[in-house]
């Protein structure tokens, strides 16, 4: 009986490349380079979050 081709490794590499989509360069294409860009992005993006509320409440 051949062995599983690794389904779950595969879906997880194609999640984070999703996610990395439109990143430049090796970001988009390359896993171990995506999967840091998108960690990244990810807490840039919580931060802006915060900054937004932030001009947000300044306004008021």
């Amino acid at each position: 009986m051949a062995r599983a081709k690794g389904a779950i490794t595969t879906k997880r590499h194609r999640k984070i490349l999703k996610l990395a989509k439109g990143f430049r360069g090796e970001r988009h294409k390359q896993y171990r380079r995506a999967k840091e860009a998108v960690l990244h992005a990810g807490q840039y993006a919580f931060a802006g979050r915060r900054l937004r509320r932030r001009d947000i409440r300044t306004l008021w």
